[in-house]
C-alpha cells in the first residue's frame, strides 16, 4: 500500500469526521428557540409598586408604544411605556384574581381565574373607570385559568386551562378556543401533549401547568410559559411541541405574562417576591 494512498485515506476519514460532527450539531440545533432568542440576554423593565404581583401583558395590534398590563388582585388595565415607570390605570372591576389580558379589535378582554371573561372598549381605558363593561360567563369549563391570546384576524379568543378537572395535567392539557360575538357561545378545543414536552425535557414535575400563551407573528408558532414549571415550550401551528427550555429562575421569578410585538421581540413578565420587583423582560429576535 502507497504512502500516497494511505495519506488520502486519513484526509477522506478527517473529512469523513467534520462532515458527521457539524451535521449532529446542525440537527441538534434546529428549531431550537436558542437560534431566535438568547433567554439569558433580556432587556429588563422593572415595574412600579402597582404592578408588584403582574400577571399578564399585551399589545394593541404589536405596537409597542404602549404596555398593557394587569395584576391579580385589583381589577384595574394599567398602561405604561416602556423604561417610564408613571403608570396609567382605568378600573374595570372589583377586587378578584386576575391572570391575563388581550386587545381584539379594539376590546379589551381580561381573564379571571375562574375562568370569567371581563370586556369593554379600549377607548375607555383612557377614564378613571370603565363602562360598558360585559362579563361572559359559563363560556368555559369549571377550572382554574391563567393564560390567554387574542387573534386580530379572526377575533378568535384562546384560553389554556392551568388546572381543570377534566384533565390530567402529567398527560394532556387543554385549550379552548371562543369568539365572542357568537351569541351561540360555542368553543372548539385543541390539547397539548405533555409526553411531548417529557421526550425533550425527560420529565414535567406535576404536570404541565401553564400561565400564559402568545402567538409568534412571524412564524405562527405558539409559545407557552409556566410559572409553575418554569418552562417555556414552543408548538407549530397545530399544537405539536417542537421544543422546551426550563427557564434560569434568576431571571424568571415568576414568569407569568407573555407577549409578541409586531417586530417578534418577545416578552415576558414576573411576579416580584420579596427580593425583586415585579418585572418585564424583553427579548429581541436574533434572526432577521
Amino acid at each position: 500500500m502507497s504512502t500516497l494512498y494511505v495519506k488520502i485515506k486519513i484526509l477522506l476519514n478527517i473529512f469523513l469526521a467534520i462532515f458527521l460532527l457539524t451535521g449532529c450539531n446542525a440537527t441538534e440545533k434546529k428549531d431550537t428557540v436558542n437560534q431566535e432568542y438568547d433567554l439569558e440576554k433580556p432587556e429588563k423593565f422593572n415595574m412600579p409598586e402597582s404592578l408588584f404581583e403582574i400577571s399578564g401583558i399585551t399589545f394593541n395590534q404589536g405596537k409597542n408604544d404602549t404596555v398593557y398590563a394587569i395584576e391579580d388582585e385589583d381589577g384595574k388595565l394599567f398602561r405604561l411605556a416602556w423604561h417610564v415607570i408613571k403608570q396609567y390605570h382605568t378600573k374595570f372591576s372589583k377586587k378578584g384574581d386576575y391572570e391575563d389580558l388581550c386587545i381584539v379589535r379594539d376590546k379589551v378582554y381580561v381573564l379571571k381565574s375562574n375562568g370569567v371573561i371581563f370586556t369593554f372598549p379600549l377607548s375607555e381605558a383612557v377614564f378613571e373607570e370603565a363602562e360598558n363593561v360585559i362579563e361572559l360567563k359559563k363560556w368555559l369549563p369549571k377550572g382554574e385559568y391563567e393564560g390567554m391570546y387574542g387573534e386580530e384576524a379572526t377575533g378568535d379568543l384562546y384560553v389554556l386551562c392551568k388546572n381543570c378537572p377534566s384533565d390530567d395535567s402529567k398527560k394532556s392539557v387543554t385549550g379552548y378556543v371562543l369568539n365572542p360575538s357568537d351569541t351561540t357561545k360555542a368553543v372548539s378545543t385543541f390539547a397539548i401533549d405533555v409526553d411531548e414536552i417529557k421526550a425533550i425535557t425527560g420529565k414535567v414535575s406535576r404536570g404541565f401547568r401553564p400561565s400564559g400563551i402568545a402567538k409568534n407573528p412571524l412564524t405562527g408558532e405558539w409559545y407557552m410559559i409556566s410559572a409553575v414549571n418554569k418552562l417555556l415550550i414552543v408548538t407549530d401551528k397545530n399544537w405539536k411541541v417542537k421544543s422546551a427550555f426550563t427557564l434560569n429562575g434568576n431571571l424568571f421569578i415568576q414568569p407569568e405574562g407573555i407577549a409578541f410585538d409586531k417586530e417578534g421581540s418577545l416578552y415576558i413578565s414576573s411576579e416580584g417576591d420579596d427580593l425583586f420587583a415585579g418585572n418585564i423582560l424583553k427579548f429581541k429576535r436574533l434572526r432577521r
